[in-house]
């Protein structure tokens, strides 16, 4: 995307990783000299229950706080989300939707009513090859870079291997680019 700001809209579940996910891009964001703002928009929900994160990236500062109501992007981690919330609420027509699913970006178009840019990828199956556990968010983050080129990839690998590597085993954090670099790979898109 060639914009000044690209706003961001993650749907996940709890402990899927959504605001993670949010905080790592706008930390990859920060080292390549850009403004980011990166936020949750949870309460006192549980495992397993809807949330939802935000990141702006911009080339200029920064001066809206608040949530993202017009996404140029909206990220799904979990798929069970489609028909239960409505991921495409606000999203630009010439926006991009990225959801976590082994179908086809058609079958997604089909179920969600969005016409613009659709692209889909199995981050479950990666994450479960990849790291041993359904945390979606790392490949998803693959998917976005992918789709948007918001970030570098290199540059979107060393936060993850700084960030995950201040707390985490070497193998954990391999694991995570490996996933990373997978869906990179896998994302696969129609239309718009």
């Amino acid at each position: 995307m060639d914009k000044e700001t690209i706003e961001i809209r993650w749907h996940g579940r709890g402990g899927q990783g959504a605001v993670t996910a949010s905080k790592m891009l706008a930390q990859a964001a920060l080292a390549e000299g850009k403004y980011f703002q990166g936020m949750p928009d949870y309460g006192a929900e549980r495992m397993g229950a809807p949330v939802k994160a935000f990141t702006r990236v911009s080339t200029l500062p920064i001066k809206l706080y608040c949530q993202v109501t017009e996404p140029d992007i909206v990220v799904v981690l979990d798929p069970t989300l489609l028909g239960v919330v409505d991921v495409t609420e606000g999203l630009k027509p010439d926006g991009v939707l990225i959801v976590n699913t082994p179908k086809a970006p058609e079958e997604v178009r089909t179920v969600t009513g969005y016409k613009g840019k659709t692209y889909t990828v199995d981050a479950t199956a990666i994450a479960m090859d990849a790291l041993g556990r359904n945390l979606p968010n790392t490949p998803m983050l693959g998917a976005v870079i992918r789709t948007s080129q918001v970030v570098t990839k290199d540059q979107l690998i060393r936060t993850l291997r700084k960030t995950l590597g201040a707390t985490m085993k070497e193998k954990i954090v391999e694991g995570n680019v490996t996933a990373l670099e997978q869906a990179f790979e896998h994302v696969q898109g129609c239309g718009g």
